[in-house]
């Protein structure tokens, strides 16, 4: 089986411009490929871990990635997917996210000569001048069909700034640019990509003659329909400090029946064999499959050390074993004196704003050192908060609060 059957198989493929030419290239290992980034926080989320472990299956299978952090595209803000304008960074937070982007995609994808490369297109956008851009590329656009992909039309009612819609162009010329300047031939990205990427091809097409590629992943959605990675507290982070390890696990670990094999074909490393076989599997097995789901995706992001404390933490808390050596801590200070539970609740990022503390609590939905609490009103002393103090929200979210 190639890799373009794999990825099939595992349902990774949404949209392909030409399939046949696709599936030679990626086989055969003579894809240079690119995949864009665009640097709207400090760190990377599971919306992006489908597009990650592409790239390292891609490079596995002797094709190259060109990783493309948006430090020039990011200064307009794409589109796609959303109902309003996304909102203006500072130069300095643009190229600070960038940063923290590479730290964390070296985890998984391997950089240096003939391997990886990531460029910025800062580098070639920021420099452009207007007037040549107009004519040069420009001239190859019909507004017409632009209003009509997805990413535009469905932003019409409520007003697309002209900022926004130069994103298409953009995005297109730097296919162009990384095609004439490092010989690259496929543009990857997710499914709500597709008609800025059919414009990076067109462009190429009609300025060189030359054919490129473009293909889409699907997009990690749940048997609901709704994006994956998602929680309470906000987006599933790759970065520990914005999602511990054990957060992350227990993300994993907690996901619908309905999803567990999806997640495991789409995400994980685990051969497509082992997969087939876990699918005849009982369905009393189903949390046998949710570990090794939280297991290989927590090893991958955050290293086998950090998977198997996160494991181990998880077990003894499902055995009723308070392990909070490995459990998602917050400290407070000694000056602060008496906390309040509702005030724990808050700051343990547990609950949003007072008032869903309080509700919480009253409805019988937190439990504080394994005793079910109801006082809204409880207090804590700083000796209780010396020692540690468990707090459970729900059946499966534990967080310690102490003071260090």
């Amino acid at each position: 089986m190639g890799i373009y059957e794999e990825l099939r198989e595992r349902g990774l493929i949404a949209q392909v411009t030409d399939e046949e030419e696709i599936r030679e290239l990626i086989n055969k290992g003579g894809a240079k490929f690119y995949i864009g980034f665009d640097p709207t926080a400090d760190s990377l989320h599971v919306g992006h871990f489908m597009a990650l472990c592409l790239m390292k299956r891609l490079q596995m299978a002797g094709n190259r990635p060109v990783v493309l952090v948006g430090g020039g595209t990011g200064y307009i803000g794409d589109p796609s997917g959303r109902t309003d304008m996304r909102s203006m960074m500072t130069p300095e937070t643009i190229q600070h996210n960038c940063d923290c982007f590479k730290v964390q995609m070296e985890r998984f994808i391997e950089f240096g000569e003939d391997k990886a490369m990531m460029v910025n297109n800062a580098d070639w956008l920021l420099n452009l001048n207007y007037i040549d851009l107009l004519r040069e590329v420009g001239a190859h656009f019909s507004v017409n069909n632009m209003l009509r992909a997805e990413c535009y039309r469905q932003r019409m009612e409520r007003g697309l700034s002209f900022l926004e819609f130069n994103y298409m162009i953009m995005q297109a010329y730097d296919f162009k640019y990384l095609h004439d300047t490092y010989g690259c031939n496929m543009q990857f990205g997710g499914d709500d990509q597709w008609s800025n990427m059919l414009a990076g091809t067109e462009l190429i097409r009609k300025t060189t003659g030359d054919d490129a590629y473009a293909m889409t992943i699907t997009l990690l959605l749940n048997s609901e329909g709704k994006k994956m990675g998602k929680t309470a507290k906000g987006a599933v982070w790759l970065d520990p400090d914005k999602t511990s390890p054990f957060e992350f696990y227990q993300y994993w670990r907690n996901v619908d029946d309905a999803d567990v094999m999806k997640c495991i074909k789409m995400l994980t490393f685990i051969s497509m064999d082992e997969i087939r076989e876990m699918e005849k599997w009982e369905d009393s097995r189903i949390n046998e499959k949710k570990e090794i789901l939280a297991y290989e995706l927590t090893a991958l992001v955050h290293g086998k050390e950090e998977a198997d404390k996160a494991k181990s933490a998880a077990q003894a808390i499902f055995s009723g074993v308070m392990d909070d050596e490995n459990m998602p801590t917050t400290e407070f200070s000694e000056e602060e004196g008496e906390i309040s539970l509702i005030d724990l609740m808050v700051r343990c990022k547990l609950a949003s704003s007072n008032s869903e503390a309080r509700r919480l609590i009253t409805q019988g939905g937190v439990t504080v050192n394994q005793e079910k609490e109801t006082d809204f009103r409880r207090v804590f002393t700083s000796d209780e908060l010396k020692n540690g103090v468990i707090l459970k929200k729900g059946k499966k979210v534990f967080h310690k609060a102490i003071i260090k």
